[in-house]
């Protein structure tokens, strides 16, 4: 057996390539947690009250472009586990894709600020009970949308404007995959009510690889339909 033969089924075989999935996982994780810390750090410093809100927005402004970071690196990862530099693909989305995230994400975290802040002071609000059903299911359209914007924006070339259409016209186009980011969320919150809020940014990449895995019927038409 040639020595290119035997490299090739070593790096080929069940074993490694799920060596090579855990391995990225966790290098992104922790370049996840390098590159969120001064929010993250932030947040646990913020206590419960409803006037932190627009201050918790501002501590998850890192998030956006590292778990933009993550979905490219995770995309674009190798599978053979001769030839891993998830570190140098998560960087390398970072770079290139952080002008366009935020383009994207600093007007959804305002807009979610501001559906928060309303959640958070609706007892003394006095408006009818049937407007805080509104306002979670724009908080939850807004969360959907967002999923859509950062998967495109992170492995595609858009203007903002285009991502922002792209997104929302996903989410009726595949409505399988929005329930499936919907679960997600659902995962994340239980996580959070049960642990602590920071408990989500430890397993970011486990979420990052779930949202690509619902993603790809997205990811195959956006490449077939509106890419040269």
């Amino acid at each position: 057996m040639s020595e290119v033969s035997a490299r090739r089924r070593f790096g080929e075989g069940p074993l490694s390539r799920a060596a090579t999935l855990i391995y990225s996982l966790l290098v992104v994780e922790g370049l996840f947690l390098v590159a969120t810390a001064p929010g993250l750090i932030a947040l646990t410093l913020l206590g419960g009250d409803a006037a932190n809100v627009p201050l918790v927005a501002a501590c998850a402004l890192p998030l956006g472009p590292a778990l933009s970071a993550a979905l490219y690196a995770l995309r674009h990862r190798s599978r053979d586990l001769t030839d891993l530099h998830p570190a140098a693909a998560f960087w390398r989305g970072y770079k290139a894709n952080v002008r366009g995230v935020l383009k994207i994400w600093v007007p959804w975290l305002v807009a979610l600020a501001v559906v928060g802040t309303n959640l958070a002071n609706f007892a003394v609000a006095g408006v009818p009970g049937w407007w805080a059903v509104l306002l979670v299911l724009v908080a939850l359209a807004a969360l959907l949308w967002a999923a859509n914007a950062l998967v495109i924006t992170s492995l595609f070339a858009f203007r903002a404007v285009d991502v922002a259409r792209l997104a929302s016209y996903f989410l009726m186009r595949h409505p399988k995959a929005a329930l499936g980011n919907a679960s997600l969320l659902i995962v994340a919150g239980g996580i959070t009510m049960v642990a602590t809020e920071l408990a989500p940014a430890l397993l970011a990449s486990v979420f990052a690889a779930a949202l690509l895995w619902n993603s790809r019927p997205m990811i195959a038409e956006v490449r077939e339909r509106f890419t040269a």
